[in-house]
């Protein structure tokens, strides 16, 4: 997969392609959908298959610190668009320029001129350009100038639930894993590298493995059940994930206590499956009421692992 991070790099781009444009938050089964249908494409127009997003999302550019809270980071969403063979990962700046940009120019300069697009795959409900002026019958009568045909992919629905981001983002808030699972089509992760933190936990004897979260916005908060995992082992474990209140936290920050692990972890990228919430983060009146109900998150991840 090549990722290209500007416009500029586009004329390089000599085979059409068959493109979606989205923000692809945990490649959910709505997307896989739309990638399998964009290989149908490809394959029938001998073309590659290239995704479009945006860094910042457009949401957090005009939302800021109000946005939703993403679900995968950039570095696992390009893993993923990588493991559902996307030839070109496509990850435009947003900005105030591309804010502007009318949606006929976008689609001239972006999708025919840069990504030489054949075919174009899209949600029910795009839309796009400055103030969002741009939508599916825009993109089929210019299609029909350029020479580019476009598709829209209907809502996917899993038994009742809409699948879509923002159904699991609510999801993961309730708490209901078994449901997350279902709509993305494997388990909820965060994957991260291991830092050195204060090492407190390890005075009260629950080491913990330290990931420092680059979100200003947590899609979950609270005590987990966890399963964390690195590239030789996997590990039982019980997780904290919020800014720790009782030691002052200012920064958002995963904290895993691996159960029955004696490795070092610093420096490791760990990715750390969400299985059960325990309890929501408090703030505790001391260190040592704090150690008590570690103790106790620990037995009851103990419980639900051997039951």
């Amino acid at each position: 997969m090549r990722l290209i991070r500007s416009s500029n790099q586009l004329p390089e781009l000599k085979s059409q392609t068959v493109a979606t444009i989205g923000n692809f938050d945990g490649f959910h089964l709505g997307h896989q959908a739309i990638l399998r249908y964009a290989h149908e494409q490809a394959k029938k127009y001998q073309a590659k298959v290239a995704l479009l997003s945006f860094e910042p999302t457009a949401k957090e550019f005009f939302m800021a610190d109000h946005a939703p809270a993403r679900l995968y980071t950039l570095r696992q969403k390009l893993a993923l668009a990588e493991a559902y063979a996307v030839d070109y990962f496509l990850c435009l700046p947003f900005n105030q320029q591309l804010a502007n940009m009318p949606a006929t120019d976008f689609v001239r300069e972006i999708l025919f001129k840069g990504l030489n697009i054949r075919h174009l795959v899209v949600g029910d409900d795009f839309c796009f350009g400055h103030q969002r002026s741009g939508d599916l019958a825009l993109l089929q009568k210019m299609g029909e100038e350029l020479g580019f045909t476009v598709q829209d992919c209907r809502t996917l629905l899993h038994g009742e639930s809409r699948v879509s981001s923002s159904v699991i983002r609510d999801t993961l808030q309730r708490g209901d894993f078994k449901l997350v699972e279902a709509l993305l089509g494997r388990a909820f992760s965060i994957s991260g590298k291991v830092f050195h933190g204060d090492k407190q936990g390890r005075t009260i004897g629950f080491p913990t493995a330290n990931i420092c979260l680059r979100r200003k916005v947590l899609p979950l908060q609270g005590v987990f059940v966890v399963r964390a995992s690195n590239a030789e082992h996997d590990w039982q474990g019980v997780a904290n994930i919020g800014h720790r209140p009782t030691v002052n936290g200012r920064r958002n920050q995963l904290e895993v206590h691996c159960l029955n692990c004696t490795q070092d972890l610093y420096g490791q990228s760990l990715e750390v499956t969400f299985l059960h919430k325990l309890r929501d983060e408090k703030k505790f009146s001391s260190f040592e009421a704090l150690k008590h109900q570690i103790s106790l998150d620990v037995e009851a991840a103990e419980a639900y692992f051997n039951q």
